[in-house]
């Protein structure tokens, strides 16, 4: 679920910004320029919990790599964004980044869908996860439906 800021700023300055000691405890996506704050609700939340809880086994089980919640942000093809769930190989990175949006685009990015997510703000960041090579799954919780991108 997001809540849009109306708010366009480039790259550079989305970085500082997200930094300021106010915008602290709260997410953020920058989606072709434009300023999102990302705000979930229990069913998307409890969707993508279980999914990371499916993912997280396979990865363990085979030592692929690690997966990363709606608190992991990335660089998508120059977008900012915080997949609910999303997957990268070890051999992609090894450890952590340690910054707040990781560097390296994830393999594996899964949105579940939210009431009042934008279709077409939806349709420009999977655009953007293909362009980077990113697989991607859209659920959609109404419609008990997943959606799947491949580059």
């Amino acid at each position: 679920m997001a809540l849009q800021i109306r708010q366009t700023m480039t790259a550079a300055a989305f970085d500082e910004w997200v930094r300021l000691p106010e915008n602290s405890e709260r997410r953020f996506e920058r989606i072709a320029g434009e300023v999102v704050e990302v705000v979930s609700n229990d069913e998307a939340s409890e969707i993508a919990i279980n999914i990371a809880a499916e993912v997280r086994l396979y990865l363990k089980q085979h030592a692929l790599g690690r997966v990363t919640g709606a608190d992991g942000g990335y660089i998508v093809a120059g977008h900012h964004y915080i997949p609910d769930v999303a997957f990268i190989s070890y051999e992609k990175q090894s450890g952590p980044s340690g910054e707040a949006y990781n560097p390296n685009p994830p393999d594996l990015a899964v949105e579940v869908v939210s009431p009042s997510d934008r279709p077409e703000r939806l349709m420009i960041k999977v655009g953007n996860y293909l362009a980077a090579g990113v697989v991607v799954w859209v659920v959609y919780p109404t419609e008990r439906e997943v959606q799947v991108y491949k580059p």
